[in-house]
């Protein structure tokens, strides 16, 4: 395994971060936006995830296939930390040099997100579950990441995770049943509302079928 792009962040390489911007910043900003429902707050998430990646940047081990799963796990715990995290971060924002500013991605999350009937039912039924199968969903199936990848972002076995997004697709079928029944929208098998996966959580969803029955 080549871990030359884990060494180029442990050192600081400012080209090696552009390429973690460039290549993850738009999966931190969607699962950003459908954890909370709030396109500017996730905006300032992925800010502060990317702040958090360069201030825990010598913490990154030589794992994995590349840095996601641990860039994932510092946008999970931004998510947690939010309002802590926003006043710690302005004081350092204040002290940065003028950078660009995040990209807006709203013409791409118009495009993969249903409509806000949908993704508002799905929020609901999803702040029902406990926190931790509702990372777990939003990591597996809404943000595309292999089983490993949320291990690792949680830092959790594979196995828990596997448990925890069978308890929460069990649980999110039934309360979102009861959402859209208000609407009467689809659901799908997953028990999340037709058109709000990515092509990336689909086929994570049709590998989780897969493994399952095997």
């Amino acid at each position: 395994m080549d871990y030359s792009m884990h060494a180029r962040i442990r050192a600081g390489d400012p080209e090696a971060f552009r390429e973690l911007f460039r290549d993850h910043a738009q999966l931190v900003h969607r699962h950003a936006v459908r954890a909370t429902g709030d396109r500017s707050l996730a905006e300032d998430v992925v800010s502060l995830t990317y702040l958090e990646a360069w201030r825990l940047r010598e913490k990154l081990r030589d794992e994995g296939d590349g840095p996601r799963p641990w860039l994932m796990g510092i946008a999970v715990n931004v998510l947690r930390n939010t309002t802590r995290a926003a006043r710690r971060h302005q004081r350092a924002l204040g002290r940065l040099p003028v950078r660009d500013t995040v990209p807006d991605f709203a013409d791409e999350l118009v495009a993969r997100l249903a409509d806000a009937d949908q993704l508002a039912a799905a929020q609901r039924a999803l702040r029902a579950l406990r926190r931790s199968e509702r990372e777990v969903f939003t990591l597996c199936v809404w943000s595309g990441l292999g089983y490993a990848e949320a291990a690792a972002a949680l830092g959790v076995p594979v196995g828990t995770v596997r448990s925890r997004l069978s308890r929460a697709r069990t649980r999110l079928r039934g309360l979102s049943e009861k959402e859209l029944a208000r609407s009467g929208e689809p659901l799908s098998r997953s028990g999340q509302v037709q058109g709000g996966r990515t092509p990336a959580a689909r086929s994570q969803e049709s590998q989780s079928h897969e493994e399952e029955a095997r």
